[in-house]
């Protein structure tokens, strides 16, 4: 800690969170599924999902770093509460929805969810595209808010209710 009381740049950042939903998708544009379970497969993603398969609509940029992508539901909370925006967890089209876990100041971190590690590589940005497929103004709300990208380093099956901790 410094003299401030607040932990210095270096120092971990503490925290235990728990995975809340996991979804995939196999195309772009369609619906997100909600699974129980997921399958990460080391340095290429998820099996079974559009980026993993080369149809998301952001295939043609690839990004090693985009992996899997998760979102904290406090995100989905502060829409209701804040901008009387109704947004479920299939609807922000992230793999994995969490609780607890303090997203945004994990970039560059590597971190566990249940027996998977990942290694968070930036913050995932909102886009126009959520807007048009959801028909919700969601843009500006989730500015800052809309989850991180991450790349796999170790893979393995991943559940609903799975801890989130540091490595």
């Amino acid at each position: 800690m410094n003299s401030l009381n607040r932990p210095a740049s270096n120092d971990p950042i503490t925290f235990c969170g728990k995975v809340e939903f996991l979804h995939l998708c196999p195309r772009a544009f369609l619906p997100m599924r909600t699974v129980s379970s997921l399958k990460l497969i080391a340095g290429q993603g998820i099996e079974g999902d559009r980026y993993s398969l080369s149809s998301g609509f952001y295939s043609h940029k690839p990004e090693e770093g985009r992996q899997v992508t998760l979102f904290e539901i406090e995100t989905l909370e502060a829409l209701k509460r804040d901008h009387n925006i109704d947004f479920t967890p299939e609807e922000h089209r992230r793999n994995i929805t969490v609780r607890g876990v303090p997203l945004n100041h994990l970039v560059g971190k590597r971190f566990w969810v249940g027996e998977v590690l990942l290694e968070s590589t930036r913050l995932s940005t909102p886009c126009k595209h959520l807007e048009e497929i959801t028909g919700k103004p969601v843009f500006d709300p989730l500015i800052n808010r809309s989850g991180l990208n991450c790349k796999i380093i170790q893979g393995g099956i991943i559940y609903v209710n799975d801890a989130i901790r540091n490595a």
